[in-house]
């Protein structure tokens, strides 16, 4: 048991007595509502495999507005966060 490894949830494979499957799938699959639009999603191994797969669907998103204000979010925390550690921004700037 590692420490900076996450336990893997327990998956029975549970069919009900009286199921009758006509090509709908198990209605007793719990699965996430955006699941099929998201490719995040899933058992990745790795912090290098995560952002990679992360920045793929920043990339192929077709919702331009969401990605603008994903980074207009991210600056802001940027310039939030200088301003609390006091940096000085005059080092970019010449006399």
């Amino acid at each position: 048991m590692g420490i900076l490894k996450l336990r893997k949830n327990k998956k029975f494979s549970y069919t009900p007595r009286y199921y009758d499957d006509k090509g709908q799938g198990n209605p007793y699959e719990i699965k996430h509502k955006f699941d099929e639009y998201r490719t995040t999603v899933g058992s990745n191994n790795g912090l290098k495999t995560k952002i990679n797969n992360a920045l793929n669907e920043l990339k192929n998103n077709r919702d331009k507005e969401a990605n603008r204000r994903i980074l207009i979010i991210i600056a802001v925390l940027v310039l939030v966060f200088l301003f609390i550690i006091d940096f000085d921004l005059s080092i970019f700037f010449s006399k």
